[in-house]
């Protein structure tokens, strides 16, 4: 009998396919790392939520998201029809995407930003059409509103230094598929990660009005004050995406949740993974949405802390702070070499962010932590 070698089956455009890494560290570290990378929050899960969980006696039945999800629509102020929870926000990136997706179609991406975009991109044999932020990573809406002109046309341009070509790892079936080929997503986080900035409302209306689905991530959105949800049941091409994991503390829990018009969500909701949001998860972010003083006086806190450190930062003389509407601020590094900070800053058990894009060869990312958590930080940027 044959033995079949599973490799040979295994998707090709999956071969040059690197994983997503965060860098994680053993449980058993946390508890004695200053640990600034992840944009996690330093104050954690809200007491209710603590509560809820050592009171959950159902961990051995499946809990459906209903009840959530009606939750979350007060939270935000839509009909519960708008909302589908998932599995962080990760999932509701990818549930949409299969939702637009044929293999072939486009996405508009703007980096530097969140990565999964494109990650998921690539999963779902989709091209990308990357159109990059300009020097102080604000988004190009002139050359976004060309691209996708030129999209819609079937332009040649996809092959320009702007436009990426179609990516050879997700070639079209036929020239029928090429006919058919659409321009369908436009992804945009607001706060953007990594830099905090705000997109203008002036140019997130213009972005609006283009023939494309815009997905706004606001997973930074209660550290901001302010958010679009509320705008989803009356503009047909806009879908929100929000999560628990920054402002309630729940990252490890891995609860999101998208606001789209009442036929995207049943759509998403029909072709999501059955109870695909844990059961711990629906408790603590329903304990979350009950203890939002709580919570949003930590998120005040946090805000605080920001503008204190940016500033503290500045005068540490190697780094320049961009201002952020986020829980983290990314600083520019001057005459020194960004991953030899974040290697010395590990040594001492404090984790920040460096990158390895050569758009960022040259800054860092800081989470905001608590007070005392930063002052640690200070005082070892400042024998550095």
């Amino acid at each position: 009998m044959a033995i079949l070698d599973p490799t040979q089956l295994i998707r090709a455009d999956l071969s040059d396919f690197p994983p997503y890494s965060m860098g994680h560290v053993p449980l058993a570290d946390l508890d004695h790392l200053v640990k600034l990378d992840l944009n996690e929050n330093p104050y954690g899960a809200s007491p209710k939520a603590i509560a809820a969980l050592a009171q959950m006696r159902h961990y051995h039945r499946y809990i459906g998201q209903d009840e959530l999800r009606a939750d979350i629509a007060r939270y935000v102020g839509v009909d519960a029809d708008h909302v589908v929870a998932s599995n962080g926000a990760d999932e509701i990136i990818d549930l949409v995407q299969r939702v637009f997706i044929n293999r072939g179609d486009a996405i508009v991406d703007c980096p530097p930003s969140f990565e999964m975009y494109a990650f998921f991109a690539r999963v779902n044999g989709a091209r990308i059409i990357s159109v990059p932020r300009r020097d102080d990573f604000s988004i190009d809406v002139e050359m976004i509103e060309s691209v996708i002109a030129s999209e819609a046309k079937q332009s040649p341009t996809r092959g320009s230094e702007i436009v990426s070509s179609r990516d050879p790892s997700t070639p079209l079936r036929s020239a029928q598929d090429a006919l058919l080929a659409m321009t369908k997503l436009l992804f945009l986080t607001r706060p953007n990660n990594p830099d905090g900035g705000i997109t203008a409302h002036a140019d997130i209306e213009r972005l609006l009005a283009l023939p494309v689905i815009l997905v706004l991530d606001e997973a930074y959105a209660e550290f901001a004050g302010e958010s679009y949800a509320a705008r989803v049941p009356t503009q047909s091409n806009l879908i929100v995406l929000r999560t628990f994991s920054k402002w309630a503390g729940l990252a490890s829990l891995r609860v999101g949740y998208c606001i789209a018009p009442k036929v995207v969500a049943a759509k998403i909701l029909q072709i999501k993974p059955p109870e695909n949001v844990n059961a711990a998860g629906i408790v603590a972010a329903r304990a979350s949405l009950a203890d939002r003083d709580y919570l949003m006086d930590n998120v005040r806190r946090i805000v605080a802390e920001r503008e204190r450190l940016s500033g503290e930062l500045a005068q540490v003389g190697f780094l320049q702070p961009l201002p952020s509407h986020a829980n983290f601020l990314l600083c520019r590094v001057i005459n020194r070499d960004a991953k030899a900070i974040q290697t010395a800053l590990a040594q001492r058990d404090i984790l920040i962010r460096a990158f390895k894009s050569p758009r960022l060869s040259d800054y860092i990312r800081i989470a905001v932590g608590t007070p005392e958590q930063d002052a640690v930080l200070l005082s070892a940027l400042g024998n550095l």
